[in-house]
């Protein structure tokens, strides 16, 4: 049981214990689950912010296997956004599933990306319009849980 050796370390071999720097040793301050975190303790620098951010990109096809779900919100990049919408339309071109869909610029200044929230609706013949899906229980049958066929 295990993985495949790493093909990046036949290529570059792991550097030779003496020519690594040995890392800074910290003290560890005690502190109790109540306490505040402990203030920067004088004479040592402060850690660099992180350069690189750990935020995947974002998937289509990730984001198509969402639908489905009653209510589904997600941020989407400006070149996605087409493609997005395309899939939403071809989902819902089945007619077992029918989204609310409302676009809006997500919160920034550079219009990079937009916030995409799909809500789930039923046809009310009684009002005459389009409102959000209630769930009324999971059933065998085909045509639905209230069906006599």
């Amino acid at each position: 049981m295990g993985r495949d050796p790493s093909p990046v370390l036949d290529r570059y071999p792991p550097k030779a214990p003496a020519s690594v720097p040995a890392p800074a040793i910290v003290p560890r301050v005690p502190t109790s689950p109540a306490a505040k975190p402990p203030a920067a303790v004088p004479g040592l620098p402060t850690p660099p912010p992180p350069l690189l951010s750990l935020e995947r990109p974002f998937d289509i096809d990730e984001f198509s296997q969402l639908l489905g779900e009653t209510a589904i919100r997600v941020t989407v990049p400006r070149e996605s956004l087409a493609e997005v919408l395309r899939r939403i339309s071809e989902f819902m071109g089945f007619g077992i599933y029918v989204y609310s869909v409302t676009v809006r610029p997500a919160d920034s200044d550079l219009l990079k990306g937009f916030v995409v929230d799909l809500q789930r609706v039923d046809f009310s013949r009684e009002q005459g319009r389009w409102v959000p899906f209630v769930e009324q229980g999971a059933s065998d049958n085909p045509f639905g849980p209230g069906a006599s066929r």
